[in-house]
Parts: structure tokens; C-alpha cells; sequence
């Protein structure tokens, strides 16, 4: 053997005697860290249930780390665990939790709850998230779900894609169609409806609050669109739906729109609000004209729960329906689309209507 092999050989026996060293430190760290704790410090590897390392015995142990192909039972875990498809931890869970299809909590759940399909839970301090929904009897911090929410104190953020539920909010409830709330120090963003006890802010095309306003009211357009409206919100955004009737038209009569305002400035009896729609006028039989509109609102109220407005306003419309491109005969601009069949103009109109407050 060369000078150079043995040099070679001796760095191969460093090396190996360095790891086996680091290996026995970390393995007395990791057990003195236990001992302290008062924890023992169960690893349990499975199928499932009682196939598993910790055989009949696993509803009543508490681990620390668990891995089960199908679904798991335990007591408790202290850090992770992992099942194909369920966890089942009859009691308290820290650390992450991890489930190809649902994971339950049958006490407090603290750290993160990752599941395709559910995660469920009595209370705890955690972040949820799941395919289909979550669900909290007392309290929760962070929920996300493609479908729906239920939580009882939620301290930052509820996420669904169709509804979230909770007792009380303090940040932000944001789902594809509704919120419900008891109170709310945040923000409640939805598709369609929100609803509290009592709101900071509210942002959705139908807003129900105790501390919130709502005003019906009758509008009219320059092309002689006439809605009955529904307007609800805070002290700064407010929604807006509404349905009618077109009295120019014979064939695209029937009118929807929806959108946002903003209350730009309140003195004594004058009022100046802003309003994003979307409208449209239809027959509903397959035919369709779509207008956007910007409007700015200076409002007079007459009475104590009476306003009444007239709204210059800025409209696009799109559309493939002739009587509906003849409502207007001048156009700030106009284009067509697909061979001409499809028509878009901008245009200036107006809206004047009056509102009254229902409380």
C-alpha cells in the first residue's frame, strides 16, 4: 500500500468515526429532549389499525412520530403523522398532521391539519386545510377549502370556495358565494351574500349587518331600463342587485344587475357615491346583451330615509343582438368582432332613481 492509499484510507476512517460520533450525540440529544418533556417517545409504523407497531394498544398511546399506510389510531401525537387516508387521534394532536383523504381531532388540534378531503376538530389553535371542508366546534386560526368552512373563533383567515362559517371573526372571511358571522373585526369578502351580527367591513353584492345599511330603491337609464334595486353594506362599500324591465325593447326586455359602491363623501343632506355593475338584458332564451358601467352619484336626501339621484354614468356594452345596439345612436367609440356579428361601444348615459333606507 502507497503512501497515497494510506493517506486515502485513514481520511475514509475519520470520516466514519466523525458520523458514528454525530449519530450517538443526536440520538442522547433527542432522547435527553424527551426525557425532560415527559414524553415517551412512540414511533408507530402501520397499515392499519391494529396493524400497526403498537398493535391493539394504539388508541392508548400518544406518539411521536406515526406512519400509516391506510389510517391510524392513537391517542394523541406529539409532532407528525401521516395515514393514506385517515387519521383518527382521539384526543390532542401538535405538529402536522397530514391525510390523503380526512384527518379528526377529537380534542384540541395545534399546529397544521393538511387533508384531500376534511379535517375536523373540538378546538385548538391551528391551520386547516382541506379539499372539502373544515370543521371547528370552538376555535381555529387559519382555514382554507375548496368548499366550506365551519369555525367557531377564527383569528386571522377563513378561505372557502363556497361558504364560511364562524362565531367570531377577527381578520378576513373569504369565500366564492357567502360568510356568516356573529361579529366580525375584519373583513368579510364574498360572491354573493355576507352576513353578521355586527360587521367592520362587508364587501359582497348582498351585505346584512345590525350596524350595516340597506336601501331599496326604483332606477331608470337613458335607454329607459327601469330595476327595482337592493343596496347593502358599511359606512364604505356597499352592494348592489337589481331586476327589471326594458320598455324599448321586444325581444331582450328582462334586466339583471350587480356591482359594488363606494361612499365618497357625506355633508348634511348631500351624498356623493361611486358604483361599479355589471348588467345585463336578456329574454332568456339563449339571447344576451352585457353593459358595464361606471357611475358617479351626487344624492339629495328628501326625508330622513329618503334619497333621490341622478347619476352621469359611463357605459361598455357587448353585444350581438340588433335591437339592443339601436338603444343608442351615438357612440363615444365602437368596434365590431367575429365578421361584425359581435358589436362593443362606449358610451355616456345616466341613472336617476331614489332609494329608501330600511333602518
Amino acid at each position: 500500500m502507497n503512501s497515497h492509499q494510506r493517506i486515502k484510507l485513514a481520511k475514509a476512517k475519520a470520516t466514519a468515526a466523525m458520523t458514528i460520533l454525530l449519530l450517538f450525540s443526536s440520538h442522547t440529544l433527542f432522547a435527553q429532549q424527551h426525557q425532560q418533556q415527559g414524553r415517551n417517545a412512540k414511533v408507530n409504523v402501520g397499515l392499519v389499525y391494529p396493524l400497526s407497531s403498537n398493535w391493539t394498544g394504539a388508541p392508548l398511546d400518544t406518539n411521536q412520530f406515526s406512519l400509516n399506510l391506510l389510517a391510524g389510531v392513537s391517542a394523541g401525537e406529539h409532532s407528525f403523522s401521516f395515514a393514506g387516508i385517515s387519521n383518527i387521534i382521539r384526543h390532542d394532536a401538535n405538529g402536522l398532521q397530514l391525510a390523503g383523504f380526512s384527518n379528526h381531532i377529537g380534542k384540541k388540534a395545534n399546529g397544521i391539519l393538511i387533508a384531500g378531503f376534511m379535517n375536523t376538530s373540538k378546538s385548538g389553535k391551528n391551520t386547516a386545510i382541506a379539499g372539502f371542508g373544515n370543521f371547528s366546534k370552538t376555535a381555529s386560526n387559519v382555514q382554507v377549502t375548496g368548499m366550506i368552512n365551519i369555525g367557531g373563533e377564527v383569528s386571522s383567515l377563513q378561505g372557502a370556495g363556497l361558504m364560511n362559517m364562524a362565531r367570531n371573526v377577527k381578520g378576513l372571511q373569504i369565500s366564492g358565494f357567502m360568510n356568516k358571522a356573529k361579529n366580525v373585526k375584519g373583513v368579510q369578502i364574498a360572491g354573493f351574500i355576507n352576513i353578521a351580527d355586527t360587521a367592520a367591513y362587508q364587501i359582497g353584492i348582498i351585505n346584512i349587518s345590525k350596524n350595516g345599511n340597506m336601501r331599496l330603491g326604483a332606477q331608470i337609464d337613458e335607454n329607459n331600463t327601469t330595476l327595482l334595486t337592493f343596496r347593502s353594506g358599511g359606512k364604505s362599500v356597499y352592494g348592489i342587485i337589481g331586476a327589471g324591465y326594458n320598455f324599448k325593447n321586444k325581444e331582450n326586455v328582462y334586466a339583471l344587475e350587480a356591482g359594488l359602491g363606494l361612499h365618497l363623501y357625506t355633508s348634511g343632506l348631500f351624498h356623493l357615491d361611486t358604483e361599479l355593475t355589471q348588467g345585463s338584458l336578456l329574454n332568456f332564451e339563449g339571447s344576451a346583451t352585457y353593459k358595464s358601467t361606471f357611475r358617479l352619484m351626487p344624492a339629495i336626501s328628501l326625508a330622513e330615509k329618503i334619497n333621490l339621484f341622478v347619476a352621469p354614468s359611463l357605459h361598455y356594452i357587448n353585444t350581438d343582438v340588433m335591437e339592443d345596439r339601436l338603444l343608442r345612436k351615438k357612440y363615444i367609440a365602437s368596434w365590431n368582432e367575429d365578421n361584425g356579428r359581435n358589436f362593443q361601444g362606449l358610451y355616456f348615459g345616466y341613472t336617476a332613481g331614489v332609494t329608501f333606507s330600511l333602518r
